[in-house]
């Protein structure tokens, strides 16, 4: 199966670099990094900004990208089971903003951080010529044993915390003006992944879509997946009505770079029970995928027939097309072969 290209560019930027020898997770093995504490208890750390997606025009609604900057990050400390503990924030602010964008901005910030329970703890201002927003969290574990990335095993089912392909119809219709825009405010699932602790045998989220999460957990685990749910049945009701309205075959809703932050997660089949118990208090209806598979690649069926997925192919397909979404899409359906 083909590499990503950011795997590779992240592997040659850390070469060299110092690791504490606090830290349990190795580069890529999980969402957020984990650092074991001297009282026994792990921080999560995570950064991640929305400079990308601001200056592509995917947010151009400075109270999104507020609410973005925030959501980002706790969607990392749900993938490692974290409770929330805070967040600095760096913002670039454009010369001569006027008010009614810095009111939107820290209205998102603020707002988004309330529905996290991440408390802004401070951060950095600094004057350039477009908005830029990174965010820093910190969450911590307690007692117990972090989620990674990683235990996944052939045979174990595979779930998602909820429907998938919103992030995808989000941004396609907003950098194709289609002009049905679905509304998009994704909240982070941070009560679902403290309750999949000890549950779930690994989580990543789905922020960079559904298909690229599945090429990482597979990648590292040495594992393909089977998705024996239909497509159809996987999506947010406004991801298949644009995939209907835009003539897209439904998994190309998958395959978007940018998600809809929910919970990907495998469960050995013998934890049905404790599942249940998971979902209740975290508040999530498992919405069942399929299973994981022995072979590498995604395999998938739909109404036009049963395909294997090249996970890391897909990955490369944006940065190939230089962002040029028609030349983007047009490479995923030139894919569709079943």
């Amino acid at each position: 199966m083909t590499a990503s290209h950011e795997i590779g560019l992240i592997d040659r930027l850390i070469a060299g670099l110092p690791r504490s020898p606090a830290q349990l997770n190795r580069v890529h093995e999980s969402d957020a990094e984990l650092l074991r504490m001297q009282d026994g208890s792990v921080l999560a750390v995570t950064t991640d900004g929305v400079v990308e997606e601001i200056a592509a025009g995917l947010y151009a609604d400075p109270f999104l990208a507020g609410w973005m900057s925030v959501a980002v990050n706790a969607s990392d400390l749900a993938a490692v089971g974290a409770a929330p503990l805070g967040i600095v924030v760096c913002e670039t602010l454009p010369h001569g903003a006027d008010e009614a964008l810095l009111a939107a901005v820290q209205r998102g910030i603020g707002e988004s951080a309330a529905a996290h329970s991440l408390p802004v703890l401070g951060g950095d201002t600094n004057i350039g010529t477009e908005l830029q927003l990174v965010g820093t969290a910190l969450g911590l574990l307690p007692q117990g044993t972090p989620l990674t990335r990683l235990g996944c095993r052939p045979g174990e089912r595979l779930y998602a915390t909820g429907p998938l392909g919103l992030g995808s119809a989000f941004a396609f219709a907003r950098l194709q003006q289609t002009g049905r825009e679905p509304p998009f405010r994704p909240q982070a699932r941070l009560a679902a992944g403290q309750a999949l602790r000890g549950v779930a045998s690994a989580c990543m989220d789905t922020s960079d879509g559904a298909i690229a999460t599945l090429d990482e957990l597979g990648r590292l685990n040495g594992v393909g997946f089977r998705l024996t749910t239909a497509v159809e049945a996987m999506l947010h009701p406004a991801a298949l009505a644009l995939a209907a309205q835009a003539m897209l075959p439904p998994w190309l809703l998958l395959a978007g770079p940018h998600g809809e932050f929910e919970l990907l997660f495998t469960v050995p089949a013998d934890r049905g029970e404790a599942l249940e118990r998971a979902a209740a208090a975290g508040g999530f209806t498992p919405l069942p995928l399929g299973e994981v598979r022995p072979e590498s690649g995604i395999e998938l069926d739909d109404l036009r027939g049963s395909r294997v997925l090249d996970g890391g192919r897909i990955r490369n397909l944006f940065e190939d097309s230089r962002g040029d979404v028609g030349r983007y899409v047009g490479a995923l359906l030139a894919m569709d072969t079943p």
